[in-house]
């Protein structure tokens, strides 16, 4: 069967291909100059696929784009107190290139702003760093979210540097109030190399995927950031990626997103998937015209906003059972799907409103998919608290997704691991 997802994309593309509004980056001479016609969108999902129409093949320049990414390889290399120390986190409420720092600090207000991507900047790579290293280690990880090698595209490059005189007072405020430690200068000139990395729409596609796949690109399978560096770029993504109309892209469309002004458009939904568009006209926040409509499309028709929660699933706890007679009766607890905070509870819940009477007790995670990191603590404490209660625990896990169980003081667990030791327990 052939899939109908690109038939899908390829009739977005056509439903707004006739909305001729805004107009391309003219204070930028080689985005002055794009094909204002060009259109494109991709899809990549958690696990690699990738889906994709329209002008696919175009290259373009990542610009504001990068920010997200490099902020997550700047917390990554730095950690977050020496980041956070230098960038703050809140929305501006203004434009992205607004002259202007928080009060008190001088801290740029967040890394999405181009005040904070220059100072985020000089935070990727190792402490110490020389430009020429710095960007070096930057295009070197954007290409690891990629999942192929990036190159600069020197004529935008060279067009962007020789009229970057706002990037410029922006430094020079920054090094003015400590923010960074080097010549303004450099700073921009890293900066705008930055910006000028080439990209196409399915390069950007997969680079969010690898954001929504907890940092691991989900194509090449290489951990790139770790998962809290991208919780925290997702964050700032949600609140300042759209400038000063994150507020309204939020409510409308309810993914975390980064615009750029050379025509990029790029969503990361967690767990799901990676979106990205490419149209060159921009409207006044900078944004793409054609990419914003798609992306309230894609999240009206597919149900992707982020505080669209679906409604409750199957119970996690699928059953209890009790198997066998007398001394050597277990009641067998057998849970199912993907477990966290929620699912979690319920099982301690369970547990205390209805106490088993067995001395022995087997969990069951034959049919769970995954169990997050405090859902696996809270599982375990409920192992120790039973066994200090005086049960015998077992805990049916033929797949490993509840690694280390160790209860922990007073708590003992046995692991049945092999498949063929869990008809002992719990019948198939």
């Amino acid at each position: 069967m052939r899939s109908p997802i690109p038939d899908y994309l390829a009739e977005a593309l056509q439903s707004v291909e006739s909305d001729t509004t805004g107009a391309t980056a003219d204070y930028i001479p080689e985005l002055a100059d794009a094909d204002p016609d060009l259109l494109a969108a991709a899809f990549c999902t958690e696990d690699g696929r990738l889906y994709s129409q329209g002008d696919v093949d175009v290259a373009f320049s990542i610009q504001s784009i990068s920010k997200p990414f490099v902020y997550a390889l700047a917390l990554a290399d730095r950690g977050f107190d020496e980041v956070l120390g230098k960038i703050s986190v809140e929305p501006s409420g203004d434009a992205f290139n607004d002259m202007s720092l928080e009060e008190g600090t001088g801290r740029p207000r967040n890394p999405m702003i181009n005040a904070g991507a220059i100072a985020t900047h000089t935070l990727a790579g190792r402490r110490g760093a020389d430009p020429k290293d710095r960007i070096e280690r930057i295009i070197d990880g954007l290409s690891a979210f990629a999942g192929r090698p990036l190159d600069v595209d020197e004529a935008v490059y060279e067009s962007e540097i020789a009229t970057a005189y706002r990037n410029r007072a922006l430094a020079n405020m920054l090094r003015a109030n400590g923010i960074i430690d080097e010549d303004p200068l450099i700073a921009v000139s890293g900066y705008t190399r930055q910006c000028s990395v080439r990209v196409t729409v399915e390069d950007l596609a997969l680079m969010a995927a690898t954001l929504a796949n907890r940092g691991v690109n989900p194509r090449t399978g290489a951990p790139v950031v770790p998962a809290p560096a991208v919780r925290q770029t997702l964050s700032v993504m949600a609140t300042c990626g759209m400038y000063d109309g994150a507020g309204d892209w939020m409510t409308r469309v309810g993914i975390p997103a980064k615009s750029g002004v050379s025509g990029g458009l790029i969503g990361a939904l967690p767990g799901q998937a990676g979106l990205a568009t490419f149209s060159p006209r921009l409207d006044d926040h900078g944004n793409s015209v054609r990419g914003v409509d798609l992306f309230q499309r894609f999240t009206s028709d597919m149900g992707m906003h982020l505080m669209e929660v679906p409604p409750p699933g199957p119970s996690v706890v699928r059953s209890r059972r009790v198997f066998g007679h007398g001394p050597l009766a277990v009641q067998v607890v057998s849970l199912q799907g993907s477990i966290r905070f929620a699912g979690a509870e319920r099982i301690l819940r369970d547990f205390e409103d209805d106490p088993p009477e067995q001395k022995r007790i087997a969990i069951s995670l034959v049919r769970v998919g995954s169990v997050g990191d405090v859902a696996r603590r809270m599982i375990l404490e409920a192992i120790r608290r039973l066994t200090l209660d005086g049960h015998d625990l077992f805990l049916i896990d033929p797949d490993g997704v509840l690694p280390d169980p160790d209860p922990g003081d007073g708590g003992r667990v046995t692991v049945v691991g092999r498949r063929e030791d869990i008809a002992g327990f719990v019948r198939k």
